[in-house]
Protein backbone atom coordinates (compact mmCIF):
# COMPACT_ATOMS: atom_id res chain seq x y z
CA UNK A 1 0.00 0.00 0.00
CA UNK A 2 1.19 3.68 -0.72
CA UNK A 3 1.55 5.31 2.35
CA UNK A 4 3.34 8.59 0.50
CA UNK A 5 2.04 9.75 -2.12
CA UNK A 6 5.03 12.86 -2.31
CA UNK A 7 7.89 9.97 -2.76
CA UNK A 8 5.85 6.64 -3.95
CA UNK A 9 6.84 5.21 -0.79
CA UNK A 10 4.75 2.10 0.36
CA UNK A 11 4.48 0.44 3.73
CA UNK A 12 6.64 -2.61 2.73
CA UNK A 13 9.46 0.36 1.66
CA UNK A 14 9.54 1.42 5.48
CA UNK A 15 9.27 -1.56 7.09
CA UNK A 16 12.11 -3.17 5.46
CA UNK A 17 13.99 0.66 5.84
CA UNK A 18 13.35 -0.02 9.69
CA UNK A 19 14.48 -3.56 9.71
CA UNK A 20 17.28 -3.02 7.57
CA UNK A 21 18.95 -0.18 8.71
CA UNK A 22 17.48 0.37 12.30
CA UNK A 23 16.26 3.67 11.50
CA UNK A 24 15.32 5.62 14.92
CA UNK A 25 13.74 8.37 13.11
CA UNK A 26 11.06 9.58 10.71
CA UNK A 27 14.29 11.58 8.73
CA UNK A 28 16.43 8.70 8.81
CA UNK A 29 13.79 6.50 6.59
CA UNK A 30 13.44 9.11 4.38
CA UNK A 31 17.03 9.08 3.95
CA UNK A 32 17.25 5.20 3.81
CA UNK A 33 15.36 5.41 0.87
CA UNK A 34 16.64 8.03 -0.73
CA UNK A 35 14.15 11.04 -0.26
CA UNK A 36 13.15 13.39 1.81
CA UNK A 37 9.65 14.91 3.44
CA UNK A 38 7.60 16.83 1.18
CA UNK A 39 3.69 17.46 2.52
CA UNK A 40 4.65 15.55 6.26
CA UNK A 41 0.63 13.59 5.50
CA UNK A 42 2.23 10.63 5.91
CA UNK A 43 4.79 10.97 8.93
CA UNK A 44 1.98 9.94 11.65
CA UNK A 45 1.65 6.61 8.98
CA UNK A 46 5.88 6.07 8.87
CA UNK A 47 5.83 6.17 12.52
CA UNK A 48 3.30 3.62 13.33
CA UNK A 49 5.14 1.55 10.80
CA UNK A 50 8.50 1.89 12.81
CA UNK A 51 6.86 1.56 16.17
CA UNK A 52 5.17 -2.33 14.74
CA UNK A 53 8.35 -3.14 13.39
CA UNK A 54 10.41 -2.47 16.48
CA UNK A 55 8.46 -3.93 18.97
CA UNK A 56 8.37 -6.98 16.47
CA UNK A 57 11.99 -7.17 16.66
CA UNK A 58 12.16 -6.69 20.81
CA UNK A 59 9.22 -9.23 21.19
CA UNK A 60 11.52 -11.51 18.21
CA UNK A 61 14.58 -11.59 20.67
CA UNK A 62 13.00 -11.88 23.69
CA UNK A 63 11.17 -15.13 22.97
CA UNK A 64 13.57 -17.20 24.97
CA UNK A 65 13.12 -15.10 27.93
CA UNK A 66 12.15 -16.28 31.37
CA UNK A 67 9.05 -14.03 32.67
CA UNK A 68 9.63 -11.64 34.57
CA UNK A 69 8.98 -11.65 38.25
CA UNK A 70 7.25 -8.47 39.22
Amino acid sequence: MIICSCNVLSDQDVRSAVEAERTRSISQVYGCLGCSAQCGRCARTIRRLMDEALNSARAASCNGCPPSSQ
